[in-house]
């Protein structure tokens, strides 16, 4: 069922403590709070519950409020819950009236709330951002007409690929399902397999590279033996271990300089994207397209893609995400050269960069220039928001995370941007005390003179 709907005036409670007479209703994160549209989300998540059946959600609000701190301060779910219960200003944002003394959620709830929230609920959360800065005047529309697009990738929290220990972690979850399924495995190689993986890797260190290639051939040896008798025994497989030897049977045949091949058996979709750069010169996860606006560097769009993806190809489907997000704000869009043969062809004016400025004007070249800027932004975002290491499962998580990524960090530029009003605000009042006390400290020199 639909999560109940507060009263809009409650009853007071006489042994509880009222936030609002522990807080400063002109702090940045209650300004925000009052900013944001919360019924959207919950128009944009009622259809995903039943209309009579199961228990009430929980509170729209409190997951959404959990999941932008989250993301702003690059928190784990149990971190982010358990600094809940210490912060007033954090439950005020929530939509909590009283102080809480307890944790309002078990953290395992987040995982499948996000289950819940989709492309779209994400996708949401990135609007709503956008349209309480340009609400509160501290996003200017101008600002949006002209964005930065580049593709970044968001790496996987897996463990670096080898050969070894691939057949020794397949042949483990093969064996572990067959037998949850009923099914009699003879010999499981399991003491046989970690003995032969940990050869593996003292022999490779020590640069004793026949041997180490020995142990791993005798772990693909076992892995052919398990998958074939899993196969005699069953005919029609369950889908779960379906997959499972469909992901064994690709490590088993894979070749050094074969493509689109498996590196993680629980997260079989990562690819090896190749970055060129002499200090990371591939990473493990998926490409992920952002879309920075050239002046403020606010995020207004952030689209996960499947596989490896040629850059220009990507165009096309971001520029659609940011026209969702912002309407039709944006006028002209500033690529990098790894655009060039782009797939789109929309109203949106896109300068993709080039060496050298030719006919090119002087204005429309500095505008170009500073598509450069977007790479900050982007380190930004995976140094601080959650991009540059993904624990999220499957390509679902692959997309929320990124889009989750970029809404953390307009969260986080919104704050920063309320500090430096309130931060003026306090100067301008000190300024003008100083003012008024000044003539009243003459009198008093005059009158003692």
């Amino acid at each position: 069922m639909r999560p109940k709907r507060e009263p809009e005036q409650p009853q007071q409670e006489m042994f509880q403590i009222d936030l609002e007479q522990l807080i400063d209703k002109s702090h940045p994160l209650v300004r925000l709070g009052l900013s944001i549209d919360w019924s959207s989300f919950e128009q944009t998540l009622g259809e995903t519950y039943h209309p009579s059946q199961g228990a009430p959600g929980i509170s729209t609000r409190l997951m959404v409020a959990l999941h932008y701190l989250k993301y702003q301060l690059d928190l784990s779910d149990e971190e982010v819950v358990a600094a809940w219960v210490e912060n007033p200003y954090w439950q005020h944002f929530s939509g909590m009236r009283y102080f809480q003394h307890r944790m309002p959620i078990d953290p395992s709830s987040m995982t499948r709330w996000r289950k819940r929230l989709g492309d779209a609920g994400a996708e949401q959360m990135l609007r709503a951002t956008i349209e309480a800065g340009i609400a509160m005047r501290v996003i200017r529309p101008a600002e949006l007409k002209r964005i930065n697009v580049d593709t970044t990738v968001q790496t996987k929290a897996i463990r670096f690929p080898t050969d070894a220990r691939l057949y020794q972690r397949m042949r483990e979850r093969l064996v572990r399902e067959a037998r949850a399924e009923g099914l009699r495995i003879k010999q499981s190689y399991e003491h046989v397999g970690r003995r032969l993986l940990m050869q593996s890797s003292r022999y490779a260190h020590a640069r004793q590279m026949k041997r180490a290639r020995a142990c791993t051939r005798k772990l693909k040896t076992q892995l052919g033996r398990i998958v074939r008798e899993i196969e005699r025994q069953v005919e029609t497989p369950s889908n779960k271990l379906a997959k499972l030897l469909a992901t064994a049977h690709q490590i088993h045949a894979q070749q050094r300089h074969d493509k689109n091949k498996v590196y993680s058996v629980h997260e079989p979709e990562v690819q090896c994207i190749a970055k060129g750069k002499a200090g990371k010169q591939y990473e493990f996860g998926n490409k992920v397209s952002v879309a920075v606006s050239s002046r403020g560097g606010w995020f207004v769009g952030a689209k996960s893609f499947p596989g490896n993806p040629y850059d220009g190809h990507t165009l096309a489907a971001q520029m659609k995400q940011v026209e969702s997000l912002i309407a039709n704000k944006v006028s002209q869009a500033h690529v990098d050269m790894g655009y060039r043969g782009h797939d789109y062809d929309g109203a949106v004016t896109v300068h993709v960069d080039k060496r050298r400025r030719r006919r090119t004007s002087q204005a429309q070249w500095r505008w170009m220039k500073r598509r450069a800027a977007v790479e900050p932004s982007i380190g930004h975002l995976k140094s601080e928001h959650r991009l540059e290491r993904n624990r999220l499962k499957g390509a679902a998580g692959n997309a929320i995370n990124a889009i989750l990524a970029a809404a953390g960090m307009n969260f986080q530029k919104l704050l920063r941007a309320f500090w430096r009003i309130f931060l003026f605000c306090l100067i301008n009042v000190w300024n003008g005390l100083l003012s008024l006390q000044g003539p009243q400290r003459r009198n008093t020199q005059l009158q003692s003179a």
